[in-house]
Order: C-alpha cells, then sequence, then structure tokens
C-alpha cells in the first residue's frame, strides 16, 4: 500500500516534467544504447551490452516510481488548511531555546525538500516535530544528536 503525499502545483508538474523526460528523451536513448551493443556481435561475452540492458532496468525502476508518486500525489487547497498550525506548506518560523537561533523552514512532501532554499520535508525529525505545532509552543524535537527545544515563532503561509 502506498502512501499518499501531499504537493503544490509547482511540485507536481516538476514531476510530471521529470517523467515526460524519462520517457520521452531517456527511454529511446536506452533502446539505442542496448540497439549498438547488440550488433556488436556476441552477446553472452558483450559487457557493453550488459550495462546498457542493466542502464534500461534501472531507468524503468526510476520511470516505475515516478508514476507510483504522482499516483499517489494530492495537491493541497491550502485556502482550506487551518493557518494556526503547522501544516504541509506551512512556513515556519522557528528558535532554537539553547542557542537563540531562528531558523525559517518551509514544510513541504518528502520530493519536494531542499534545504538550501529552506524547505525540509515532513517526514525529516525536525518536519514530524513541527506538524501540528502553534505560534508560541515548543516543540522538543529528537535528533540523532540528542533532543533540541524549538521555539514557534510564526507561521505563515505562501
Amino acid at each position: 500500500m502506498s502512501k499518499v503525499s501531499y504537493y503544490t502545483e509547482e511540485g507536481i508538474k516538476k514531476l510530471r516534467a521529470e517523467l515526460d523526460h524519462l520517457k520521452s528523451v531517456e527511454r529511446p536513448k536506452a533502446s539505442q544504447a542496448i540497439a549498438e551493443a547488440r550488433d556488436k556481435g556476441d552477446l553472452s561475452e558483450n559487457a557493453e551490452y550488459d550495462a546498457a540492458k542493466e542502464a534500461q532496468g534501472l531507468l524503468e525502476l526510476k520511470i516505475s516510481k515516478l508514476e507510483e508518486i504522482l499516483a499517489n500525489a494530492r495537491i493541497i487547497d491550502e485556502s482550506q488548511l487551518d493557518t494556526s498550525k503547522a501544516l504541509v506548506h506551512s512556513t515556519v518560523k522557528i528558535k532554537n531555546k539553547t542557542n537563540g537561533m531562528e531558523v525559517t523552514y518551509k514544510l513541504v512532501a518528502e520530493s519536494e525538500a531542499d534545504l538550501k532554499t529552506g524547505k525540509i520535508s515532513v517526514s525529516s525529525p525536525i518536519g514530524k516535530g513541527l506538524l501540528g505545532k502553534s505560534v508560541g509552543e515548543i516543540a522538543q524535537i529528537n535528533v540523532p544528536s540528542g533532543v533540541i527545544n524549538f521555539e514557534i515563532l510564526e507561521i505563515t503561509r505562501d
């Protein structure tokens, strides 16, 4: 049973574009590489053919996984979400109670996560710890180095 993931429209478009690229560009390239390797003779001792077949298998696996993700993807109607709590697609400003450092994260689906742009997965330890919290609450989050207390300073929606 696959789990449902929630995405922005932009995230869904990105996944569909990647899937289209794999099917329309990479799949024909893989077939062409197999055909070229096959033309080189004896398949039992043809390392190039084996490598091309393995690459095709990995490509098909990637296509299959993307299709499964898209089949279970749901677009969030952000106008229907409770803005008083940290939920998927919330932008949350938090303060580390230990060192006083303030950080802002957007909570997103796992495949949309990108720490460089401040997007963290709701399935990450920090993401899980922030879900459902309101402004002023303290989130005790278990991370590999121990427990960190974060104060929720602000919750917004883009």
